[in-house]
């Protein structure tokens, strides 16, 4: 348990005698020990442990500041410090603690996402992706007939969207196509993939007037069939779960022509009738939306397997997923999930194992397949006595191929070999090679990985960095960036943000999902920029703003742009920080939250434990106080003695985001008074910072080494699933330092520590 330092209270009413000649071990047993354990346990009167997160430095000043609790005065700074450095080795800071209780990487299952990944790779590693094609969009061709016929075929290009409105005319192209288009029949195929930025269920919207079918990540069966129409629908919708960082093939086709009974020969010559067609979805917790050309690629993917069977949650006491508690729920899951993805392998069995129902080395290509597969499962290769078990015995006991597949995929997905990535038994450098691939990519190896280890060339951290730098590379690697940086922010639970109507009527679920996006583009701008500098985070001038947040913050930009790299408002805003849409989440419904801010400030980017309120808060309403300012008020309601220890830390970081109101718009008033954003920070080494507005403090966070220290400590924890100091007591620090000889590269970090976590210790605890 960790808590703040404001609870300890020194017992001794009577200053000691010699207390300044005593060393601070002496001076805590004769006036702390009492009340708060020999060794900071806690007792009886104050039970909560003395241990913390503070600097030797903020220690010493608190308890010289507060202690004795009835007259402080009585202990020396001197003394303090004495007590302070005590306490601090021997108990209350996190190396003393983990020098007391050694913390070990502990032997987790695979996650609820790893296990999902693990299938999806396993089962897409028999299949082969397309040639890299940098281009967005979809490939659209346009033909003459309502049908497709190749001889038809007119217009064969790259659509960034499909947004249409053909009118009553036919599709247009520059340079104009051969012909011209029979205004009353005419259809159309966009065919490629799409990128899934996030995992979660995802809805496809398509808009028509005429006949459409849409196909996502399955080539046989549409999801949306609207081929044959009937009624005024022009709007169809369907839902499909995709797993993030992947690519899904897609085909939307299209057909105008006249619907219902032929009249032809009593109207020759009817009137053209209007058309339009639309590919739109809804992400998850978002808003519907055109798809962008950022997510659509003309390469056509192959099928991705995703398995949906439902998990229990994953443990997040910590901070982070942990696979480390086994339950009956997680038991049966993984045996569902087991039998779907036999149904799903028998389903494609040909196609994985490259055979065809009739040819005459279809048994021995199944059986192929069945060993590939297992060996893939297990990320290592099988010895002579698991090929027996898990392969030649499950084909000895039926001639039924489809059978003794079925049979080696469950036995193999119910095998700790699958579900324990770091399980005893595999070569070093393939254990190297799984943990590598999991802190990365949150799945298997790959064949390039995979071949590594097989040649030894995993036995080092130079080689073991060099297979990092080429799989970050790859769009899982960013998926999983990403999804730390929205994590980090603090972001990862806002399913949505919803403001005052009446204050704000033109802040609309549709601002609110521009927002998100804006946010994320920036984000992946700093991230996978040539530099990757932490500090750009919180420095940078630019954002990103489309036509309709442009309006909305009063930026001249016209109505329908797309999404531009700005230099918005760079005299008042400053990075992420002041991101409208954070500022929008991190507030409430019709006021800004300097608390929340402050909270968001000291426990996402600080990295400080702040403690929730001892009783239920409720925020002093404005209408109490209409002469108020937000500060005013919070101060005000903040102003008792037991409030005062956290939010002496919480407010003065929140006020210094008081010009950004309740949507994220600069201000320079509230209730008709000048804002008031000056702030400030006591740092970890005993200084004061001040500062006065966002602008001061980003630039204070961006060269902060508690703030680099924090999110290096964030990101190990995210990518390795395991506390940092398992591997090793100095390794926040070597972190840390590492982080700085690279030039805060986010990148480079990611680098080092899959590294790191590639090279776990093998003294693994079980799992509860």
């Amino acid at each position: 348990m960790r808590i703040a330092f404001a609870a300890l209270v020194l017992c001794s009413v009577a200053p000691l005698a010699g207390a300044e000649e005593r060393t601070g071990e002496q001076i805590y047993n004769e006036m702390c020990a009492r009340c708060h354990g020999k060794a900071g346990e806690g007792a009886k009167k104050y039970p909560a442990p003395l241990v913390g997160d503070k600097s030797l430095a903020q220690l010493a000043a608190v308890i010289d500041r507060t202690m004795p609790e009835e007259d402080p005065d009585s202990l020396s700074a001197e003394g303090a410090k004495r007590v302070a450095a005590y306490m601090y080795d021997a108990w209350y800071s996190p190396d003393a603690q983990a020098k007391k209780n050694p913390p070990r990487v502990e032997l987790s299952r695979l996650t609820v996402k790893q296990y999902r990944n693990s299938v999806a790779d396993l089962l897409g590693s028999f299949r082969f992706p397309p040639k890299a094609d940098a281009r967005e969009g979809l490939r659209g061709e346009y033909y003459n007939s309502r049908g497709f016929q190749q001889n038809k075929r007119l217009i064969d290009r790259i659509d960034a969207e499909v947004n249409f409105d053909f009118g009553k005319e036919g599709p247009k192209a520059d340079p104009a196509p051969k012909e011209a288009f029979d205004v009353h029949q005419f259809s159309i195929r966009w065919e490629g993939s799409v990128w899934a930025p996030d995992t979660g269920l995802y809805e496809f919207v398509v808009r028509t007037d005429h006949a459409l079918r849409l196909w996502v990540n399955d080539n046989k069966t549409a999801v949306i069939d609207a081929w044959v129409k009937s009624g005024s629908d022009t709007e169809y919708r369907a839902s499909v779960f995709l797993l993030a960082g992947r690519a899904y093939p897609i085909r939307l086709e299209f057909s105008k022509a006249k619907q219902g009974v032929d009249d032809s020969k009593k109207n020759p010559n009817p009137p053209a009738k209007p058309a339009f067609a639309r590919l739109l979805w809804k992400r998850p917790n978002r808003a519907v939306e055109v798809i962008p050309a950022r997510h659509l690629t003309p390469a056509k993917w192959p099928e991705v397997a995703v398995i949906e069977t439902p998990f229990p949650p994953d443990d997040r006491s910590l901070g982070w997923e942990r696979g480390n508690v086994i339950s009956k729920e997680w038991e049966a899951a993984t045996t569902a999930a087991a039998f779907d993805t036999a149904t799903y392998v028998l389903a494609k069995l040909n196609d994985l194992a490259g055979t065809q129902p009739t040819a005459g080395d279809r048994a021995a290509k199944v059986k192929a397949f069945a060993r590939t597969f297992a060996e893939r499962a297990f990320r290592r290769p099988l010895s002579d006595a698991e090929k027996a078990l898990f392969i030649d015995r499950q084909f000895d006991a039926t001639p039924d191929l489809e059978a003794a597949v079925k049979r080696v995929v469950l036995l193999v997905l119910k095998s700790p070999r699958f579900l324990y990535p770091d399980a005893a038994g595999a070569p070093e450098q393939h254990a190297v090679a799984s943990r590598l691939a999991f802190a990365i990519w949150d799945g298997p190896p790959d064949r390039a990985l995979s071949d590594a280890a097989a040649a030894g060339k995993l036995g080092t951290r130079a080689e073991v960095r060099a297979q990092a730098e080429r799989m970050l590379a790859d769009p899982r690697a960013k998926a999983k960036l990403r999804e730390f940086l929205i994590t980090w922010l603090k972001l990862d639970q806002v399913k949505e943000v919803l403001k005052d109507a009446k204050k704000f009527p033109d802040f609309t679920p549709e601002v609110a999902n521009d927002l998100r996006t804006s946010l994320e583009l920036f984000l992946d701008d700093v991230a996978f920029g040539p530099a990757s500098d932490f500090r750009t985070l919180f420095l940078a001038e630019e954002t990103y703003l489309n036509g309709r947040l442009a309006k909305f913050y009063g930026f001249d930009l016209p109505a329908d742009a797309p999404f531009t790299k700005t230099k918005f408002e760079s005299d008042k805003r400053s990075g992420a920080v002041t991101h409208p849409y954070l500022m929008s989440a991190v507030a409430y419904e019709a006021e800004s939250s300097p608390i929340h801010r402050g909270v968001w400030v000291g426990r996402g980017l600080l990295g400080i434990t702040i403690r929730p309120p001892m009783e239920a808060f409720t925020p002093l309403a404005p209408d109490l106080h209409p002469n108020l300012t937000t500060r005013e008020r919070v101060l005000l309601q903040t102003k008792p003695q037991a409030c005062a220890g956290c939010h002496t830390i919480m407010n003065p970081l929140g006020f210094a985001l008081e010009n950004f109101d309740a949507v994220g718009r600069f201000r320079e008033k509230d209730r008709a008074k000048p804002i008031d954003a000056t702030g400030g920070y006591d740092t970890r080494a005993g200084s004061a910072v001040k500062f006065t507005g966002a602008k001061e403090m980003a630039k204070f966070l961006a060269n902060s080494e508690e703030t680099q220290y924090s999110f290096a400590q964030q990101m190990f924890h995210f990518y390795a699933k395991q506390p940092v100091r398992a591997y090793g007591l100095n390794t926040p620090d070597e972190l840390r330092k590492a982080f700085t000889a690279n030039a805060l590269s986010v990148r480079k970090l990611a680098v080092e520590i899959a590294a790191i976590a590639a090279s776990a210790p093998k003294d693994a605890k079980p799992p509860k």
